[in-house]
């Protein structure tokens, strides 16, 4: 039992040496960039009631939470996601601001994911919403902040793929699809399944030409000529009107310089169900998992009494890690310091010295020799440790 306890449970790991180094400077690097956006940073709680992340609020599935009780039998869970925490909070404190509220969090999510899947169960995520502000503009903020944050990282090569879920839902609205037939049809879209997708369509007895615009969805994919090519595949207002905010945030990302990483994907739908319009994923090299994922949820704070539109994303700082070692990008870390090693009769020397240097932003470790280790042994493992300097006081 007493080795057994020395190992983690299943999804979790610890974060020591130069990786957390190097994780602590990453993430001040990030937080630097949502500085430079103006996003003010803000903490909400570990555990929330169970009601905050329900179906209804468009989380991840109830199978899927760490559940617990508090001592008067409320369900609590910990949290597998943090906007909706964001969300209740914003509506709390900011419930009759009508001016956009900017927020960025640094925090630990938890979804109990089954073990097969070979996923970390806790995972840091940094991420910003801006709430209060429907326009496209706002969009490009996020998808600005988002490749400056990367670019921040030291990543060279990624690509952020934006989606619209209102052009897919401007289809099924027409073709009036029940909302179990649009989960099937999401499955196969997602999966650019487009077999499954056309069979499926023929069973809902769709004419050809309603159902031309579903089949080739699987394929909108690439650079911005698909927004041209999705146009043409509909006459629905709503499908179109979606994709013309998408051509007037490419103009944006343009201004900005940054269109060289982006590309779009109507046939990206999203998973969480508080998703309401633009939606988008980063991927890069080494790493199959997203590193970045967000969107509009104009419709989730509505739910804790502020009705008011919101955009956000969220960056797995784990994936994004995995991803910069893999490329062999050289992730700096500030584990270096100074070491001074020294005899019982050399005490005051040693803190004058320490303080001396620590004054001047040096960060400097103080060890008193034992007669059991030798000054080799210290040095040795200090080094290992990120020491640059060693002194030893006899």
């Amino acid at each position: 039992m007493g080795k057994a306890l020395l190992h983690t449970p299943e999804g979790v790991r610890d974060v020591y040496g130069k990786e957390c180094s190097k994780k602590l400077v990453l993430e001040n690097k990030v937080s630097n960039v949502f500085k430079l956006h103006g996003f003010h940073h803000i903490q909400t709680p570990t555990f929330e009631f169970f009601d905050i992340f329900s179906k209804e609020k468009g989380s991840v599935p109830s199978k899927d939470l760490y559940k617990f009780f508090d001592r008067e039998g409320n369900t609590l869970v910990l949290r597998p996601d943090v906007t909706p925490s964001i969300a209740r909070s914003v509506a709390k404190y900011y419930m009759d601001e009508v001016v956009p509220i900017k927020v960025c969090y640094n925090s630990n999510t938890y979804i109990n994911n089954s073990e097969l899947q070979g996923k970390l169960k806790e995972t840091t995520q940094m991420g910003c919403e801006l709430i209060g502000d429907n326009s496209v503009d706002a969009n490009a903020e996020v998808i600005v902040t988002t490749i400056e944050a990367l670019k921040a990282s030291g990543l060279k090569e990624f690509l952020v793929e934006i989606g619209q879920v209102d052009f897919f839902k401007g289809l099924v609205e027409e073709c009036g699809i029940s909302e179990e037939d649009e989960v099937t049809l999401i499955d196969y879209v997602t999966s650019k399944n487009f077999f499954g997708v056309e069979d499926f369509l023929s069973k809902l007895g769709l004419s050809e030409e309603k159902a031309k615009a579903f089949i080739k969805l699987p394929s909108l994919f690439g650079q911005s000529e698909v927004l041209e090519k999705a146009k043409s595949l509909t006459s629905n207002e709503k499908s179109l009107h979606a994709v013309e905010k998408l051509e007037k945030l490419y103009s944006i990302l343009d201004e900005y310089g940054l269109t060289d990483y982006v590309s779009f994907d109507l046939g990206m739908i999203g998973n969480f169900n508080y998703y309401t319009g633009m939606i988008f994923k980063a991927y890069t090299y080494g790493t199959g998992d997203a590193i970045v994922t967000g969107g509009r949820y104009d419709k989730l704070l509505a739910q804790f009494g502020k009705d008011t539109a919101a955009i956000g994303f969220a960056i797995y700082i784990d994936n994004l890690l995995f991803a910069l070692n893999s490329q062999r990008v050289d992730v700096e870390d500030d584990s270096a310091f100074e070491l001074i090693i020294y005899e019982a009769d050399q005490r005051s020397k040693a803190i004058s010295m320490a303080q001396e240097l620590r004054k001047n932003g040096v960060a400097v470790e103080l060890v008193l020799k034992t007669d059991n280790i030798t000054v080799d042994e210290y040095v040795d493992f200090k080094k290992s440790e990120g020491a640059v300097k060693c002194t030893y006081l006899k």
